[in-house]
């Protein structure tokens, strides 16, 4: 059990990082790309707080 949620977690944040690099390597404006990384981070820290069963 523990080690599913652990697993979870990683997996999780190495979504969030490799969609936050993806996003980086974008050819869009530096506002708009600001705007989606504080989007992608905001899902992200959601989605960890309800793996921690926090939701």
């Amino acid at each position: 059990m523990a080690l599913s949620m652990l697993i979870s977690l990683v997996v999780t944040v190495l979504v969030i990082v490799l969609v936050l690099y993806l996003v980086e390597r974008l050819p869009i404006d530096g506002r708009i790309k600001q705007l989606v990384q504080i989007v992608v981070i905001i899902i992200g820290i959601v989605s960890l707080l309800k793996y921690l069963a926090v939701f």
